[in-house]
């Protein structure tokens, strides 16, 4: 699974990416349509960038943090015997979520 996540790019046009980590599992449902899942939305709030994680029906609070050690995404090119490494993308920090999802509930109805 691939997540992109703040794709900006530094001086040399290398984009930074960052890690997703989630406490748990994500069970999801398989759909015949081939190409990229959407697993869920990411949205960062307030001023300290505090990011939210929706998925389906559930919302999760986590916190962003730097990586003591950046990361490189390196691409295998193999060419006439050959091989050289490209740097895809540089990964600095991570979003952590380690809380429980919360359930997103909306207009609930009382009975009367």
């Amino acid at each position: 699974m691939q997540i992109y996540v703040d794709c900006k790019q530094d001086e040399k046009g290398i984009p930074e990416w960052a890690i997703v980590e989630l406490q748990g599992l994500i069970q999801m449902k398989k759909e015949g349509a081939a190409g990229p899942t959407v697993v869920g939305d990411l949205h960062y709030f307030n001023r300290n960038r505090h990011p939210v994680l929706i998925l389906g029906h559930h919302v999760l609070n986590g916190k962003e943090m730097k990586l003591e050690q950046p990361m490189a995404v390196l691409e295998k090119i193999t060419k006439d015997d050959k091989t050289e490494y490209k740097v895809k993308a540089i990964v600095k920090k991570k979003l952590l979520f380690k809380s429980r999802p919360k359930p997103i509930i909306s207009n609930v109805a009382e009975r009367v």
